[in-house]
């Protein structure tokens, strides 16, 4: 029998555009474990106003070194995270890493937020999709499509459905804790038959 483990990614890229660049890449597993990276070689031409106010401001590790790997405790989030900077090579010689530690001998599943850009770009740590891990499940999971099937309108923000204040909204490793909160109450809502209510608690 197989072990899956749950993996909630969420990335920041340069434009909704065919040739997009990474900036940064948050993971949080089912369990908790975080990686995040930011990457040193994304293309600076495409950053506009809207990518600086909400991206390049809300990234965490601007005073780490290139090509830097560290596990550390961040102020904004609770638990160790491997947090990494550096250009795509390195960021995925890390991410391989990181699952060896944490998830060896398991098979990850991995899950977004309206995934087109997020799968194509994860897929590109590798070379392609032909040439992700086999650890990796070559099928991707969606939450949006949780919300459809639950009859919850998939447009819904994220941070209402789950009450809670993100103030690092656009930060992918905060976003990658929301995907996973949301899956949490989506799972529950679904295993309980429960309708959800848009009032407020």
């Amino acid at each position: 029998m197989i072990d899956y483990v749950n993996l909630f990614i969420d990335t920041e890229f340069t434009g909704l555009k065919q040739d997009t660049s990474l900036i940064s890449l948050g993971i949080i597993s089912e369990n908790e474990k975080m990686f995040y990276a930011e990457f040193t070689e994304y293309n600076k031409k495409d950053i506009d106003n809207w990518l600086k106010e909400n991206v390049l401001n809300n990234l965490l590790l601007t005073k780490q070194e290139k090509n830097s790997v560290y596990l550390e405790l961040l102020p904004e989030f609770e638990g160790m995270i491997t947090t990494v900077v550096g250009n795509k090579k390195y960021i995925t010689k890390q991410f391989l890493n990181w699952t060896n530690i944490y998830f060896k001998n398991k098979k990850l599943k991995i899950w977004s937020d309206c995934l087109s850009y997020d799968w194509v770009l994860f897929n590109e740590l590798f070379g392609g999709a032909l040439n992700i891990p086999n650890n990796i499940y070559y099928i991707p999971f969606d939450i949006c499509t949780l919300f459809e099937l639950l009859h919850i309108d998939p447009d819904i923000p994220r941070e209402e459905f789950i009450y809670i204040n993100n103030n690092l909204k656009h930060n992918a490793l905060f976003d990658a804790k929301i995907i996973r909160l949301c899956y949490i109450k989506l799972m529950y809502l679904y295993n309980n038959r429960i309708m959800y209510s848009h009032n407020k608690r």
